[in-house]
């Protein structure tokens, strides 16, 4: 990352991590996006690693209302990131304050519908707890070798039983004229609009949008572990971009 375009393309960056993570683990990316020039606010997401009995109240309203949180407290134009099922709440955000985000970066991910959620996982003791690394495919954790699963498998935390599933709340329009990169793990922008035709009303969010660019990092699910400068020159190169 050149000195002269990340001085130029200062900004706030939010940082959102998927389910079952905290802000710790962008912390390869949030080093490599300051020393770019950038401010960097990685967050944790209320109720995460927290027992049922304080967490069951905690939905997916809740996670994007912290986000939201955290933009206000920037009082300027941010970047908003949202890797995985944190895509979800950055789509929130853009939802609630679209002219407070100068651009959306969808890690891996795609911009949910109005009613949709994450996805479906099985609940321990009322909350949902990372199923390990053998859970996943082997194209969304074939790039995180063995050390990597050791170093980070530890660093999960439970997740409110209610978020993965949780119906989004999405409302103004304004959204679909905030600017999105989509940084995905193994498809270019053709392969994945093919695949988004089978997805139903996610096409259909995603052929609302004013501008989108799908950008290939060439890695699987969590390149925030295996491929870190990547993800951080991309983002970078996102705010370059900027509207």
């Amino acid at each position: 990352m050149s000195e002269a375009r990340s001085i130029v393309g200062h900004m706030d960056i939010i940082l959102i991590p998927g389910l079952w993570l905290d802000a710790s683990s962008w912390a390869d990316v949030t080093s490599a996006l300051e020393d770019a020039g950038h401010t960097v606010h990685p967050l944790t997401m209320p109720g995460v690693g927290v027992s049922a009995s304080e967490s069951s109240d905690i939905g997916m309203a809740a996670w994007v209302a912290s986000a939201v949180a955290a933009v206000d407290a920037v009082g300027g134009p941010v970047i908003v990131v949202g890797h995985s099922g944190g895509g979800n709440v950055a789509w929130g955000v853009a939802d609630a304050r679209p002219e407070a985000v100068a651009r959306v970066v969808l890690v891996d991910t795609v911009a949910p519908p109005a009613g949709s959620g994450i996805g479906e996982f099985a609940a321990v003791d009322g909350v949902v707890p990372f199923p390990g690394w053998d859970h996943f495919p082997d194209e969304d954790v074939s790039d995180l070798d063995d050390e990597t699963r050791a170093r980070t498998a530890p660093l999960t935390r439970s997740v409110p039983s209610r978020v993965p599933a949780d119906p989004i709340a999405l409302g103004d329009p304004a959204r679909y004229r905030v600017p999105v990169t989509f940084l995905m793990g193994s498809y270019d922008q053709e392969t994945f609009e093919s695949e988004l035709e089978e997805w139903g009303p996610y096409a259909d969010e995603y052929r609302a949008i004013e501008d989108a660019e799908v950008v290939r990092i060439g890695s699987g699910h969590w390149p925030q572990f295996s491929m870190p400068a990547r993800v951080a020159e991309l983002i970078d190169e996102a705010v370059s971009r900027r509207a």
